[in-house]
């Protein structure tokens, strides 16, 4: 049995689809603060929190678990600057009392979800895994700090981790089963798709004088099915003896804030208002990730590379769940 933390999440949703299609039994942890507990089917979903020693304890001694994939966490960065200690115990906190209750159990295999934000500004791109890790938010350095807990806890404990860098989640299952639904929602792609449907007046460009082709941002957007494919790969890798180890998680290519509204227009087939803003504080001009360890050691091949399809699936996804 595997125990997905955060399993009724967007990210984890789709994990929890790709384990169950690989044959993996799974329960899924989750306090249902960000997650929808529709989402899960009932009979494998408990509510809890991480913090929770206690009740840890007990989810481990009454089920057969063999490892744990870690996606439970918050993750806006603005409020992780002005809530920092929210941040700190819930995903640091949260993880020690989750590690803990592994070591007691006999538990020694995790994959978890981590982030490119725990590189901070990028020094070149594409990034790789060896590329200088100085977040610039608390977001971002509650996962460093996780990671480096990890590291710890496989000299300490043998307990062995695959760490799993993410670059921008997006797109929906192909069969609209599960999909995105964030509130507040800061991603992008829902945010256009609001446009679309009528649901909001327009989308805010922050920026459109950036040193990219058109202006605005780049960054590596990897659809949600292809995360959660690699998170059965590594699970598969740890069952077989796999030493720690660290992955990037994206495309290796961009596309910029104006590719992913041009996408979305002619996706809908629906003209998408834009309001042109400020630059935001900190955003870089690109953010493109490198993720050939995970396709040589991994054998990973994301499935739904191009813009169009991770939109399309998205919009699929969006008019069932918010359309009238």
């Amino acid at each position: 049995m595997i125990l997905v933390t955060g399993g009724a999440g967007y990210i984890g949703s789709h994990v929890v689809l790709a384990l169950q299609a690989a044959g993996f039994e799974v329960l899924v942890y989750d306090n249902l603060v960000y997650g929808h507990a529709e989402f899960v089917p009932a009979p494998m979903l408990i509510r809890g929190d991480l913090e929770d020693r206690v009740g840890l304890a007990r989810l481990f001694a009454a089920h057969p678990i063999e490892a744990v994939i870690h996606m439970a966490a918050y993750a806006y960065v603005g409020e992780s600057v002005t809530k920092p200690a929210v941040y700190y115990r819930n995903n640091v906190y949260g993880t020690l009392c989750l590690l803990e209750a592994m070591v007691e159990a006999g538990v020694q295999q995790i994959v978890f979800s981590s982030t490119c934000a725990t590189y901070g500004e990028p020094e070149q791109i594409p990034i790789t895994e060896t590329h200088p890790q100085r977040p610039i938010n608390p977001y971002g350095f509650t996962k460093l700090v996780v990671e480096r807990m990890l590291r710890d806890f496989d000299r300490a404990y043998g307990l062995r981790s695959v760490v799993f860098r993410y670059f921008n989640a997006a797109g929906a299952d192909p069969d609209a089963r599960v999909g995105e639904d964030h509130d507040p929602e800061t991603h992008i792609i829902p945010l256009v798709l609001d446009v679309a449907l009528g649901r909001r007046p327009h989308i805010t460009v922050f920026g459109c004088d950036y040193d990219t082709p058109d202006g605005t941002c780049v960054r590596d957007y990897i659809h949600v099915s292809d995360l959660a494919d690699a998170h059965v790969l590594g699970l598969k890798y740890l069952k077989s003896g796999g030493p720690t180890e660290v992955f990037n998680l994206g495309n290796g290519s961009g596309f910029s804030v104006q590719q992913v509204i041009d996408t979305a227009g002619q996706v809908a087939g629906r003209k998408i208002g834009v309001q042109m803003g400020a630059r935001r504080p900190g955003d870089p001009a690109t953010l493109v990730g490198s993720a050939e360890r995970a396709r040589e050691i991994l054998g990973w091949q994301p499935r739904f590379a191009d813009l169009q399809t991770i939109v399309r699936t998205a919009w699929t996804w969006h008019q069932k769940r918010f359309g009238s």
